[in-house]
């Protein structure tokens, strides 16, 4: 398939590439896996809990990567343009950011989720958490080998770094709390290796769809988790929307539309996040040790007048 999937892009690159600069491979490659080949909710329909959806967004990885060294190699020269990949990824916030399991689960959530393709395309491999969770309970399960599958080294070295830019799909938010789930091999599913349960917070704006709340904060920490894990890149906001609140015989979109005031918003306070954090970090300092040395000199220059 990842052969097939090459020829596919190849065809579109040599048809559309003198029209078309901005490229992505896979659109929320994670439903594609998770609903797909562990839930069985959209096509193909399979229910192959615990490992279909580790193997499906194994070859997308390599789809996706193949594809990248493709128009490097034949296209980028002459159509100049990029390939990049739109992951999806919920925004995960301890329950309690005292207790560090939470604070575990959390970091968890996020990593199984937009980490889970991010990671390899980035820095070669799996989330280490993936890694050791997924391959303890493979081993308690009685199994030889971890359910998650493995990158070889040339593997590793082929995927790393091909990602032009990285597109961003992000609705809502989850709070996240450590719980141990059962690790028999009939229990075994990407839901369970996660260890951890989701919650809400029922003050929370909720529109119609059950699983969408309103969290805008959260966007902002995804963001910057983005930033500060695969070194600050290129980002394309691709997804982000809510649901109708209510059934209207008219237009009513006051419900959409602060939605999408409150989330951009919170993407828009970013570089002032940047800002703020240099003034802590450089400027804090720098005028406290200023105010130091000028209240020594003023002092010495006291102490000489009395003399």
């Amino acid at each position: 398939m990842v052969n097939y999937f090459n020829e596919f892009a190849n065809l579109c690159f040599e048809r559309f590439g003198n029209r078309v600069k901005y490229w992505i491979t896979f659109n929320n490659p994670w439903s594609v896996a998770v609903e797909g080949y562990e839930t069985g909710e959209h096509a193909p329909g399979l229910k192959l809990r615990g490992t279909g959806a580790y193997r499906a967004a194994h070859h997308i990885i390599k789809a996706h990567a193949k594809v990248w060294h493709s128009y490097d190699t034949q296209w980028r020269a002459k159509q100049k343009g990029l390939i990049g990949i739109s992951l999806s990824g919920d925004w995960g916030e301890p329950v309690d950011i005292s207790n560090q399991k939470d604070i575990e689960a959390a970091e968890r959530y996020v990593q199984f989720y937009l980490g889970w393709f991010a990671t390899p395309i980035f820095h070669g491999d799996y989330p280490q958490v993936m890694k050791d969770f997924i391959g303890r309970k493979s081993v308690q399960q009685g199994l030889g080998t971890s359910r998650l599958p493995t990158f070889s080294p040339q593997e590793k070295s082929y995927i790393k770094g091909t990602c032009d830019f990285l597109g961003i799909g992000h609705f809502t938010t989850r709070y996240i709390t450590q719980k141990t789930n059962p690790s028999g091999r009939s229990s075994s599913s990407y839901f369970t290796d996660r260890d951890l349960a989701e919650l809400v917070d029922p003050r929370w704006p909720d529109p119609g769809s059950e699983w969408l709340y309103s969290v805008p904060w959260g966007f902002r920490r995804l963001l910057n988790f983005v930033k500060t894990q695969y070194a600050n890149p290129m980002i394309y906001v691709t997804e982000n929307g809510v649901s109708e609140k209510m059934l209207c015989t008219e237009l009513c979109d006051d419900w959409r539309i602060q939605y999408y005031k409150d989330y951009i918003n919170e993407m828009l306070k970013d570089p002032l996040t940047s800002h703020m954090e240099m003034v802590t970090e450089i400027v804090v300092p720098t005028v406290c040790t200023l105010s130091i040395l000028l209240s020594a000199v003023f002092l010495m220059f006291l102490l000489r007048r009395r003399n």
